[in-house]
């Protein structure tokens, strides 16, 4: 008995004392800064598809494992691209990776297939000044 709480009470107190530590590589934000910015327009937690609103008009994006950023969230990175690329997400401080389903497309356009790809279960946000949510009309 002696033994076994020599050997088991150091062995308990080192594990009780280590704990885990998830380190994320420091953001160049100098770097990012100087890519395509855009801002989530419109972005839903029950569809990973999103849309985002830059100097050229409207990406619509899937995001790539996790979760959609929230409308208004600012981010940085190749929205004229098709393809899964890494985008930097400013509002948050943290680096996600989305898929660019369209580019440089006008708000309708970009809001008609991402209620295409969502199933039409989405709210749509109103443009332009009116910020309160509306269910989609069903016919």
């Amino acid at each position: 008995m002696k033994r076994f709480l020599i050997v088991v009470l150091p062995a308990m107190l080192l594990l009780t004392a280590c704990g885990r530590q998830i380190v994320q590589p420091p953001i160049d934000e100098t770097e990012w800064l100087r890519r395509e910015r855009g801002i989530v327009v419109a972005s839903d937690f029950n569809c990973s598809v999103f849309v985002v609103e830059t100097a050229r008009g409207f990406s619509v994006l899937r995001m790539w494992g996790g979760s959609a950023p929230f409308t208004g969230q600012v981010l940085y990175g190749n929205f004229s691209q098709w393809g899964v690329n890494t985008f930097y997400n400013r509002s948050g401080g943290y680096l996600m990776n989305a898929d660019v389903r369209d580019y440089w497309l006008s708000y309708w356009q970009a809001m008609d297939e991402m209620q295409w790809s969502c199933g039409g279960q989405w709210l749509q946000h109103k443009p332009a000044g009116d910020s309160t949510l509306a269910p989609l009309p069903t016919n």
